[in-house]
């Protein structure tokens, strides 16, 4: 897919040099097509990082999508260049009138708070109510979508015991869904959380007629419930990273071991358990599926050509 950003983003750069289809501005405007309008709330430290990440994965399709870029305003990030986020990012309130095909709702390092410590957890419930008729489809991961499973229908987020960090192998449960489409009855996928969400309080939420307003899809019999979505297939949930690049988790671990913190190595990562060792990236494939099948079958054929025809849930 030819993804559409301004020309001196830092992840343009890396992302050529992969070989993915990066569009300026200028040549997309010369293509008599509605590009998607996908909207990345991007809460992770490490923007830059995540940038290239998931702009990766929405590159894999013909249709082009032009991506913008939102921080919050209630939370000045510590980690990335102040001038970085004045050039390329937006808040709400420069957006609020707009309205976009997607967004996709990043991950952050606050699950151990309650959600509503969070400094900036006021501003995200606007956002979050405001996609209901601004957003046509939501594409939360791990933190982003505790906290959206808990703002849109009350499901708590649970304490592990010990930190979910590694990679696992995970089941499909519904795999004629097509969010899953071409996806393996078992595929792996990297974990990094302190919390979880129970398969039983997503599914115990219900209508007042009894009908369950959500269903899980996908699950790990080590890690959890890894993708649950709404029965309209508006909202979708991953608690897991597909994003994460080869060397994320070892990163994190590295990280973590500096900063004096008792942590064991990701499980099933490095190779015979060397942290020397290069891990296997295996995970990639289900990543591609998952991001190229939201787009197409939850975005590009079910959103209005008319974004002004939106409709809230």
């Amino acid at each position: 897919m030819p993804i559409k950003i301004a020309d001196s983003l830092p992840a343009r750069a890396a992302l050529e040099a992969e070989n993915v289809f990066v569009m300026t501005h200028d040549r997309a405007m010369h293509q008599d097509i509605r590009p998607l309008r996908i909207l990345i709330l991007n809460l992770m430290p490490t923007k830059i990082a995540t940038e290239t990440q998931l702009l990766r994965l929405l590159s894999n399709s013909p249709l082009q999508v032009d991506i913008t870029l939102m921080q919050m305003a209630s939370h000045q990030s510590k980690n990335t260049d102040e001038c970085h986020l004045l050039e390329f990012y937006v808040t709400h309130k420069d957006i609020c009138h707009e309205r976009f095909d997607g967004m996709i709702l990043t991950g952050a390092p606050v699950e151990l708070l309650p959600f509503e410590e969070v400094d900036y957890w006021d501003e995200l419930q606007r956002i979050l109510t405001w996609s209901r008729t601004n957003v046509y489809s939501l594409f939360s991961i791990c933190w982003g979508a505790q906290a959206a499973l808990y703002h849109f229908y009350g499901v708590p987020k649970h304490s592990l015991e010990q930190k979910c960090f590694g990679i696992f192998p995970h089941k499909t449960l519904v795999p004629l869904h097509p969010l899953l489409r071409g996806m393996d009855e078992e595929f792996w996928a990297p974990h990094s959380r302190h919390t979880q969400t129970l398969r039983g309080d997503i599914e115990s939420v219900r209508k007042p007629n009894g009908k369950p307003l959500l269903q899980v899809l996908a699950q790990s019999d080590e890690a959890g419930v890894f993708l649950a979505a709404d029965w309209d297939c508006r909202q979708f949930f991953v608690t897991g990273h597909l994003e994460y690049d080869r060397d994320t988790l070892k990163e994190e671990y590295l990280r973590d071991r500096e900063r004096g913190i008792d942590i064991e190595p990701p499980l099933h990562y490095f190779p015979d358990g060397d942290t020397s060792a290069t891990p296997v990236m295996n995970w990639r494939g289900a990543a591609n599926i998952l991001f190229a099948n939201w787009l197409n079958y939850f975005v590009y054929q079910q959103t209005p050509f008319d974004l002004n025809q939106l409709k809230g849930e």
